[in-house]
């Protein structure tokens, strides 16, 4: 934002000048201004070049994700105006308002969700440096964003993994660039590529024969879902190697399944997405004798992970429950590993606070189930 120093012109820049040569300063760089801050160019994950002034000191950020990338490059304090959702939702969903909830008192911003309109005029009125966006459906809205509000809006992405993702830390590598924050920004980086490494070194020499099979239902789709809803090339068995009994459809993604494929696979373990364990729960009181077919059911090997897409991914989640898949599915390879602890871990490292047992108080947590048994 302009300062009046910035305004005052050739007259006090002329005082400037003089004092910089008495101090023994030398002359500002080229496209450097008057404050301090430097007009550059950045290519945003649209490939869309947008012109601003760095470092931005205020800023919002719109769209399923954009915020959580923000508060993972310690610019929680630059925010200055959420979206109506993020004061509205339960905030366990989101583990970035609960490691901050200041950012629930800020001025409204707009609606905000996954298929609401920017609401240009608002945005305006809380005086942005920039506008971060996540998940716009082309560079046509971004212009658009950007003509309407005269400020610069800067496109971010998760990218197809989510969690581990090139573009995700690209994303996280332009904000911090963009805020004055870029050593940050690169330990974020570095801390999720040592996690993503740490889980497939562990798993990445034990023979395929050797391994049990997996399965995880209960995933949330455009909603909340029960035992048939799973996903192929699920992030977290990916991480550790596992065998999930949904590649071999060939898919990736969202998969909703007949219930009698599941006996057909027979997995050794099941996971329960707990967003949609209530769902499985009532479907188990409906037909116990569906259920007691599955091994993994009747030797009591089912267990309860913390759902991760809440307003596009929470890496930090996601991230936890691959740690925790691969301390049920490969007890001796992470024996070292006390999952809740490596959640709190996870959590302060890229949040600043310890939230599992506010997580795990909403969900239920890291926890083996009796799917008959009362929550």
């Amino acid at each position: 934002m302009r300062t009046p120093a910035m305004r005052a012109g050739i007259g006090l820049v002329a005082v400037l000048l003089v004092l910089s040569v008495l101090s023994g300063c030398t002359a500002k760089a080229p496209g450097q201004t008057a404050a301090g801050t430097e007009k550059v160019v950045v290519t945003d994950l649209a490939g869309r070049q947008v012109e601003l002034s760095l470092p931005a000191s205020r800023v919002v950020a719109i769209g399923p994700g954009a915020l959580r990338l923000v508060c993972y490059v310690n610019g929680a304090d630059k925010v200055v105006g959420v979206e109506d959702v993020e004061k509205r939702w339960p905030s366990a969903g989101r583990p970035y308002i609960l490691a901050h909830p200041e950012l629930k008192q800020l001025p409204t911003i707009g609606p905000g969700g996954p298929n609401s309109a920017p609401d240009a005029e608002k945005l305006v009125s809380v005086k942005p440096d920039v506008i971060f966006v996540a998940y716009l459906a082309d560079r046509a809205q971004a212009d658009e964003l950007q003509a309407k509000t005269k400020t610069p809006v800067v496109v971010l992405s998760y990218g197809r993994l989510g969690a581990f993702d090139e573009d995700l830390n690209r994303s996280l590598e332009l904000i911090g660039k963009i805020i004055g924050r870029e050593k940050r920004a690169e330990e974020v980086v570095a801390y999720l590529k040592k996690c993503q490494q740490d889980l497939h070194e562990r798993t990445r020499d034990i023979p395929q024969d050797r391994k049990p099979t997996v399965y995880v239902g209960g995933l949330g789709m455009k909603g909340s879902h029960g035992i048939e809803s799973t996903q192929a090339k699920y992030p977290p068995f990916v991480a550790v190697n596992a065998r999930n009994v949904v590649d071999e459809t060939g898919q990736a993604g969202s998969v909703m399944i007949d219930k009698e494929k599941l006996l057909g696979w027979d997995p050794d373990i099941i996971f329960i997405d707990e967003g949609g364990l209530s769902l499985v729960r009532e479907d188990y009181k409906k037909n116990p004798k569906f259920y007691q077919s599955l091994k993994a059911v009747r030797a009591g090997r089912v267990y309860g992970e913390i759902p991760y897409n809440y307003y596009a991914t929470n890496v930090d989640t996601a991230i936890a429950d691959a740690y925790y898949a691969g301390k049920v599915i490969y007890p001796e390879q992470f024996r070292d590993v006390d999952p809740v602890q490596k959640a709190d871990e996870i959590y302060r490292f890229l949040l600043g606070a310890a939230v599992y047992e506010q997580v795990a108080k909403e969900y239920g947590g890291f926890k083996q189930l009796d799917l008959g048994a009362s929550p």
